[in-house]
């Protein structure tokens, strides 16, 4: 079974989670959490990175405490702001969870930029475990016109501005993660806002766009039936499913580098039995030989880090990612 049909039996299951009441746990309720059902907000639509990390980790979690765990694919504004925005302001119960990707702390930051306020802070999250870090990969279609990426960024200093890429929507992983390559390689390329990973990469294939930045495990199907063409790799190492794909950094671009990880957190204030409950339970997930295989096979290894590393690692990536949106500045 590849990613897609890993997707699409995914997918298949129920997407919303109704009558959610934001109610606060009453007294006791710690000890006996969970004693209904659970929310993973994923901010995109299906088919993307987040999408497949919440899917996977939602059936393992139901086994582990005994309640349903229902992914609400709530997309919207751009990058994931809408679902972000929504745990930030959800109950600190433990029934709101949020998976979601580096564009965590890039979207507060693009806000201030265009002098908006924030739809949200980072600091209304508490991270409980990493689960996926995959380095991006740039991919064209198979038959563009650029073999490599010197073709690529000579073609757009020919004519900038007018070479088309897609995005997750503005500011996201994918966003950022182009912008960072033209500013590098010193060249214009188009912006096209999609809203989520799956509709880009769609885009991509029907080539309304003719660029994409993604992860290795969403690109490998596409590149195997000779349907696009990677041209470089964001890491700062290469990837085992394209081991002669050459990084940005081997081509002279030491500045481009950027992974997409995806991750879940709770709103801040849910009260620490719940927590330590919660980060049994995900170490529990992550360690089930049936989210191995599903995160194998969709070509995306399982990356999982407790609380306490994954902490460190989100502010870690958040500092360089806000250095890197504010050296790119306003773009559309």
């Amino acid at each position: 079974m590849n990613r897609r049909d890993v997707l699409k039996t995914a997918a298949a299951l129920p997407l919303s989670f109704g009558a959610l009441q934001a109610l606060g746990a009453p007294a006791g309720a710690q000890e006996t959490w969970p004693t209904r059902n659970i929310t993973l907000v994923v901010p995109f639509p299906p088919g993307g990175q987040a999408d497949l990390a919440a899917r996977a980790i939602s059936f393992s979690l139901e086994k582990i405490l005994g309640r349903s765990v229902i992914v609400d694919n709530r997309a919207g504004g751009g990058g994931g702001s809408v679902g972000n925005a929504a745990v930030a302001r959800a109950a600190p119960d433990g029934y709101t969870l949020l998976v979601t990707l580096s564009s965590l702390a890039v979207l507060p930051e693009a806000d201030r930029l265009f002098a908006r306020a924030p739809a949200y802070e980072v600091n209304q999250f508490v991270p409980v475990a990493r689960i996926l870090a995959d380095p991006t990969l740039l991919a064209v279609p198979a038959d563009a016109p650029w073999k490599t990426l010197a073709d690529l960024v000579a073609d757009a200093k020919k004519r900038p501005g007018e070479i088309p890429y897609g995005s997750s929507g503005p500011y996201g992983t994918l966003h950022i993660a182009m912008e960072m390559f033209a500013a590098s390689a010193g060249i214009k390329l188009m912006h096209v806002p999609f809203r989520g990973a799956g509709p880009a990469l769609t885009g991509l294939l029907g080539k309304t766009v003719l660029a994409l930045a993604s992860a290795p495990g969403v690109l490998k199907p596409q590149v195997d039936e000779g349907k696009l063409r990677v041209l470089a790799n964001w890491g700062a190492e290469r990837v085992p499913s394209f081991p002669d794909l050459p990084t940005f950094r081997e081509l002279g671009y030491p500045d481009a580098e950027f992974y997409i990880w995806a991750g879940l957190f709770t709103p801040q204030g849910v009260p620490e039995p719940i927590m330590k409950r919660l980060r049994d339970a995900m170490r529990q997930a992550m360690a089930s030989p049936e989210v191995i295989k599903i995160f194998d096979t969709a070509g995306s290894p399982p990356a999982y880090q407790d609380a306490p590393d994954f902490a460190k690692f989100v502010a870690a990536d958040s500092a360089r990612l806000i250095v890197a949106v504010q050296k790119i500045g306003k773009v559309e």
